[in-house]
């Protein structure tokens, strides 16, 4: 991962391949942003107009690039768009910051050291600065044949190695709140992009066995406990929904629990995570030009597994306990047919009306193994419905809850990290759908409102009285189309930051 160090060094003598300044969007033309007074004094303060002539804007994401000032040691500025320019005595919005500090980070590929001389007004600054560029300069080539070792840097496919280290200017290298927050974002990236290796890796290389080695290896390193239920041990332990849904598979399905423990603790979340390793959809087979991306359906289960272990990286005083539902949906002679009614784990029994609805069924088991444990809340992450990506779109994801102020806090906290959400409703009418004249209740209901007939199924799995959300991130949790800010192209580690948010809030006292 990209290096991270905090300079009080002037831009002009700094040794580095490019020196990179923010650039607002203003009511007259582009205007440089505080942090690089030292470059625009270099062009006599004329660079605004420079920009300009080069046909930038300001726009959020724009790069341009063009040769540094005479007598700087760097050859190189690179100007990134912030957007629209704050109003006076306003500082930048931080996901502006995170964005250009990644879309930079993208743009000096090959780069061994760039000095980002960005708006760094304070310590929290500095820390979404250092989170976009490490997670701008996130790149997955582990499959590629041209990818090899240079000087210990995995190289990109076109030659080009991740910016390799990144020197933030106007940082306090002293200052205990700007080195907690860059250690923080370093922690929390380096998660994040675990979480994007995940759902980038074929499924032929992570199937349940696999993804709970990983998970495994991890705990041991960090000191989290962690239990894998096998086959064996879910046929024993009645886990009706999981053995279902991966009853068509030769590969079989796992429930690994993740518990991160404080001695200081005084609340305690539970973390579930939708793990399809693949979904074909199973006998209600998904249609041509649909399965390609769906190695991506255990993405609810990468996040839950990177926010445990960023929290017990940062020492969160606050019990976590992660339950990741692994199963891959196939067809087969054993795989489970519509129209068979399973025995989940908590007894109720359940119409199995579309095998492609199998991510409720797994996260039903895990939702009620996690209730035993009586946490103080509960938040499950899923790409759960395509309904929810017809009505947020594919950057957007949806929250439910069976608490209103619950589901506020959540959103906000998604908000807050970057994570673009909506809260949605739970509409009791559509409850009725779901009934069954067969068993308890039918995994399927109303197609209209898809996304939030699946929230009512996953609620009847919440024990009573405990505090529960739900995330469908069936939209954001794997990009199909090019690389933004510092999003890249498939797997993007959405919802790691807002759980690792709803974590903190928790230890602090304040999660509503």
């Amino acid at each position: 991962m990209t290096a991270l160090t905090l300079s009080t060094a002037a831009a002009p003598g700094l040794r580095a391949d490019a020196i990179v300044i923010g650039v607002a969007k203003g009511a007259n033309g582009p205007s440089v942003a505080p942090g690089a007074e030292a470059v625009d004094k270099a062009y006599d303060g004329r660079l605004a107009d420079v920009l300009e002539t080069l046909g930038a804007s300001g726009a959020e994401g724009e790069v341009t690039k063009l040769p540094a000032p005479s007598g700087f040691k760097a050859p190189v500025v690179v100007a990134v768009g912030l957007g629209a320019e704050p109003a006076k005595d306003a500082g930048f919005d931080p996901e502006a910051l995170r964005r250009a500090a990644g879309a930079a980070a993208r743009a000096l590929a090959g780069a061994k050291k760039a000095a980002f001389a960005l708006p760094l007004a304070e310590a929290a600054d500095a820390g979404v600065v250092a989170e976009g560029v490490l997670l701008g300069a996130y790149s997955f080539d582990a499959y590629k044949e041209s990818a090899k070792e240079t000087k210990g840097a995995k190289a990109k496919a076109n030659g080009k190695a991740p910016l390799a280290e990144a020197a933030l200017l106007g940082g306090k290298p002293r200052d205990k709140a700007y080195k907690a927050a860059i250690e923080r974002a370093a922690a929390v990236a380096e998660e994040l992009n675990r979480a994007r290796d995940l759902v980038n890796t074929p499924p032929n290389d992570l199937d349940p066995e696999a993804f709970a080695a990983v998970a495994q290896a991890a705990a041991k390193e960090h000191g989290i406990k962690v239990q894998v239920l096998d086959e064996k041990a879910l046929t024993k332990g009645g886990y009706g929904g999981i053995l279902g849904v991966g009853a068509g598979s030769a590969s079989g399905p796992r429930l690994v629990k993740l518990s991160y423990t404080s001695p200081k603790a005084k609340k305690s979340l539970a973390f579930v995570g939708k793990g399809i390793t693949y979904d074909s959809g199973g006998i209600s087979l998904k249609p041509a030009g649909h399965n390609e991306t769906m190695k991506c359906d255990m993405a609810g289960a990468a996040a839950v597994f990177a926010a445990v272990v960023a929290a017990a990286r940062l020492g969160l005083e606050v019990n976590v306990t992660g339950w990741l539902a692994l199963a891959e949906n196939m067809p087969s002679g054993s795989a489970t047919r519509p129209g068979d009614v399973l025995r989940m784990y908590s007894g109720k029994t359940v119409e199995v009306l579309n095998t492609d609805a199998e991510g409720r069924l797994v996260l039903a088991d895990a939702l009620w193994a996690a209730s035993q444990e009586k946490p103080d809340a509960i938040i499950d992450v899923a790409t759960l419905t395509g309904a929810m990506m017809l009505a947020l779109g594919s950057r957007t994801y949806g929250v439910m809850a069976n608490d209103d102020a619950f589901r506020s806090a959540v959103h906000e906290a998604a908000e807050e990290v970057g994570e673009p959400a909506w809260p949605m409703p739970m509409p009791e009418h559509l409850r009725k759908g779901l009934d069954s004249p067969t068993a308890d209740i039918a995994n399927m209901g109303e197609r209209m409102g898809g996304g939030l007939v699946a929230g009512l199924f996953l609620r009847e799995f919440v024990g009573e009285g405990i505090t529960w959300a739900h995330l469908d991130i069936a939209g954001p949790a794997f990009n199909e189309g090019g690389p933004f800010g510092y999003t890249p192209k498939g797997g993007t580690g959405t919802a790691v930051r807002t759980l690792v948010r709803v974590a903190e809030l928790a230890a602090a006292g304040e999660l509503g």
